[in-house]
Parts: structure tokens; sequence; C-alpha cells
């Protein structure tokens, strides 16, 4: 219903002296869903007795309504393109343009969304792909020779670096993307004011061992094949028969686990003794 219309319509009816609730269900009646609402009619109702005749819109000062124009919607292209993290309050400011017109160019007339970043382990080469399809293949293949007690002899060992704080918080990394597109992604390769690196070692009950490293020191192979004991021990006090059976030891390929020491302590875990990389 054209605005114009309903605006005469209820100047008429207010005019014959109806109030506004009656010309609200009025319109209702004959426009139904295109009938404006009851607080329009009401302000307007208030407005025609009070002396309004005209059912244009009354004149207003400041930028004319008809900023977003093809010119200004290609620059708010333009600057999404360059920065898809740029905020709306950055872009009108830079464009003179009020936060609701452009808010409007971006959601109305370029169709983006604003998504997180989603983490990813980190950015890997094509070979580190193959290699790693290489291992998983491998460990399928322990899966398949014992599918029943597969899962109850892993123990899988990570390390991650503890980090103090994140320096980029979840809110910073929003960027404009069309809709339908998947979200951006970033590694973790942000500075941090404090981190210490923690070792993990558990299986499907839950965790093993879990250690930090002091500051100062690196993990050699001397350090985890110390770790791989004590992980020895908390197997056969938390999980007993497991030794027994044999673990089957999940950890990546870092010098430290790959050294002869740490070999030699991994295989004190019990027969068959096996390791697998990931």
């Amino acid at each position: 219903m054209d605005k114009l219309e309903y605006r005469g319509t209820i100047k008429f009816l207010t005019l014959k002296g109806d109030d506004y609730k009656h010309i609200h269900q009025q319109l209702l009646d004959v426009y139904h869903d295109q009938a404006p609402s009851l607080s329009t009619c009401k302000r307007l109702n208030r407005e025609f007795r009070m002396g309004r005749t005209s059912i244009q819109d009354e004149p207003r000062s400041g930028r004319p309504s008809d900023a977003t124009t093809p010119e200004t919607i290609a620059q708010v292209r333009s600057i999404i393109d360059n920065d898809p993290r740029a905020k709306i309050r950055h872009i009108a400011a830079s464009m003179s343009l009020s936060y609701g017109t452009v808010s409007t160019i971006i959601h109305d007339q370029l169709h983006l969304n604003k998504l997180s970043a989603r983490w990813v382990p980190r950015n890997l080469s094509p070979q580190e792909r193959e290699k790693r399809v290489t291992q998983s293949c491998e460990i399928l293949e322990l899966a398949y020779a014992d599918p029943e007690n597969f899962l109850s002899r892993l123990v899988t060992e990570d390390e991650s670096w503890v980090h103090h704080y994140d320096p980029e918080s979840k809110q910073d990394s929003f960027e404009w993307r069309e809709k339908g597109q998947p979200p951006p992604t970033k590694f973790r390769k942000q500075p941090s004011a404090g981190k210490v690196l923690l070792t993990v070692f558990w299986d499907q009950k839950g965790v093993l061992l879990t250690d930090y490293l002091q500051k100062g020191h690196t993990i050699t192979g001397l350090y985890y094949a110390d770790l791989l004991r004590k992980l020895r021990t908390n197997i056969r006090e938390k999980r007993r028969g497991l030794l027994t059976r044999g673990v089957l030891l999940l950890q990546d390929n870092a010098p430290a686990h790959t050294s002869r020491i740490g070999r030699a302590a991994a295989a004190e875990c019990g027969p068959p003794r096996r390791t697998a990389a990931h």
C-alpha cells in the first residue's frame, strides 16, 4: 500500500472524527497485511488533528535520502575489498555517510555478511599433506588389524603453547563475506605476552599425563624419554592391563620423538611396540 494512499485515508477519517484505533481497524479490514501499523495511524491521526494538511513528507535538513547511489556502493565495495575487516563505523566516517546507510549498502546492496575466522592447525605444503595422507592410511591399517581393541590401546601425545592471552579477539577477526561463502581462516602466528609449552598424553578414557616445560628449557630426546617413563608409570596405575596388551603411541615426528633415546623409551610401553606418527 502506497504511503500517500494511506495518509490520505487517515487524513479523511481524522477530519471525519474517527480516532486512530478505529482508523487502523478500517485499514486492516480493507488492506490486511499491507495496512500501516497502529503506531503510524496514531502518529498521523495526532498530526492531522493538530493542523497538519499535507500528506507529503516534511522537508528535512541534512544529507539527502538518495545517498545510496551506484557510486557510493562501488566505493564501499572497494574499501571492503582492500580491507575485509573494515568496520561499518570506519567506512561511514571515511565516506561521510551515516552508519545506517553504510549498513544498508553492505547487507542489502552488496549482500555481505561478516564471519569470524576459523582456526586451522597450520598451512601445510602439498608434500606435507601427502605425507599426512600416508600416515593416516598407516593408522587405518592398525585399526583394521585389531578393530575391537584399537581405540582402547591408543595413547595420543601432543604439545601446544599455552598463551597467557590471545592478542586478537574473535570479534577482531570478522571479515565481510558474500552469503554462502565459507568463513575466513587464520593461522596461529600471533605473538603473546607469555607462553609455556604443555605436553599432554591421553587415551579414550581421559588424560594420562600432563607436563609443563620450564621456562628456558627445550624438549630434548632425554627429556622426552623421561616423560615416557612417567607415562608408563601412570598407565600401570590408571589403565591396568594396557601395558600387557601393548600401547599404540600416536605422536608427531618431532626430533625429540624420533631420537634414539626417545624411541627406546617408547618401546618400554609394552609389546607389541608400535609408534604411529601424525
